[in-house]
């Protein structure tokens, strides 16, 4: 059965990237194409790979949310997101420094580089900055096509690094529920997106760590699709959450994915990657009960062992999904390596953070400050 499936998709996809290549033949024969612009994505790497992914689209004019945005701006944003015009076959040319890389963009418009700089990076900061022009396109395109990617190195004396979710985890999206979820999606912008309580302060607690260096790396692995990843940025911004890398999924189907869940697959691959990427570091994870989180970090743990300092799950208080949660921390009772902290608030999780000594104890009246100003701010 899973053989017959496996097959049904691929030529499914086969299907979809066929009719993909006849309607951009077909706009291109109309001339039905505006501006492009490259789309990067904040990634990350070491002092001697940097990884670097973007992505060529048609400019859609897709505005800057603001707090007095429209219900049908919102709407409207939503949809040139959704509605993208990828362009595939164009040339862009990635620099860093003195060093010119040239790459094609695949199908649906992405280009992914793994840069190898001639000397070792100077870790002077956390973000390095990669130059990136449009050289060639089968489109015509007019004037300079430019834009920056930012890819993140965690300097040598970070302590520990952090991996959250995003949706139910930091912003209250109801991931459990497919309708409460695109009724968020499609009708609130960053602005109106709302942070649990909290959230700002203990993420940049953590962020802080125990040496007053404010260098632990973030990394932020969601199921939201790319074309939402602008939106995701600006909320991250507007709320004062430490930046990271943000590593989100395609949005349709991938062959990469096929015979496997999405959400699954999806977040342990890049979770996996992480780790393999920084083998001296450890990590705090960070998750909800509204999906797989709990399941995938223990997954995690068990491949990996020695690697995670401490497991976060917010509870989003619906039962069956935490009885699932309780049932995986029961198997973990046993394990002195690592602890799984099932929470309903935010300060919850930063007092057992203080407790093992990796925020500082002083950061909890903060943390219990902003909640208090959180909770008022939804009455």
């Amino acid at each position: 059965m899973k053989k017959i499936k496996n097959t049904a998709a691929k030529a499914v996809l086969k299907v979809e990237e066929k009719f993909d290549t006849l309607t951009f033949n077909l706009r291109r024969k109309l001339n039905m194409f505006g501006p492009l612009h490259i789309m990067t994505y904040r990634s990350y790497g070491t002092p001697n790979r940097l990884y670097v992914k973007g992505r060529v689209l048609v400019d859609k004019g897709i505005t800057v949310s603001e707090e007095n945005d429209t219900l049908w701006e919102n709407i409207l944003n939503m949809y040139k997101r959704f509605n993208s015009r990828e362009i595939p076959g164009a040339r862009v040319e990635l620099c860093l420094g003195d060093q010119k890389h040239e790459i094609t963009t695949d199908v649906e418009g992405y280009f992914v580089m793994n840069l190898a700089p001639e000397k070792p990076l100077v870790l002077d900061d956390i973000w390095h900055t990669i130059n990136i022009t449009l050289t060639d396109s089968p489109v015509a395109f007019e004037g300079p096509v430019k834009a920056q990617a930012h890819v993140l190195v965690p300097p040598p004396d970070a302590e520990y690094g952090i991996i959250s979710d995003i949706d139910d985890t930091i912003v209250r999206t109801g991931a459990t529920s497919m309708l409460q979820t695109g009724r968020n999606v499609l009708l609130n912008n960053a602005h109106s997106r709302i942070p649990f309580h909290g959230v700002s302060s203990f993420y940049k607690s953590l962020q802080l760590g125990r040496n007053g260096k404010r260098n632990n790396p973030f990394f932020y692995v969601s199921s939201s699709p790319w074309n939402t990843y602008d939106l995701l940025y600006h909320f991250l911004e507007l709320n004062e959450i430490p930046q990271g890398p943000l590593l989100l999924r395609d949005f349709g189907m991938d062959e990469s994915k096929l015979g496997a869940s999405d959400h699954m697959s999806h977040k342990y691959k890049e979770i996996e990657n992480i780790l393999i990427t920084y083998p001296e570091l450890k990590f705090i994870l960070i998750g909800d009960s509204g999906q797989q989180d709990a399941e995938i970090y223990a997954e995690v743990v068990k491949k990996h062992p020695g690697r995670v300092l401490a497991i976060y799950i917010r509870d989003v208080n619906i039962e069956k999904h935490t009885k699932k949660v309780v049932t995986i921390f029961d198997e973990f009772k046993d394990n002195k390596e690592v602890e799984m902290v099932l929470v309903k608030e935010t300060l919850e999780a930063a007092e057992h953070a203080a407790q093992c000594g990796y925020i500082f104890t002083e950061e909890l009246p903060e943390i219990a400050r902003e909640t208090e100003v959180d909770a008022a701010g939804d009455e």
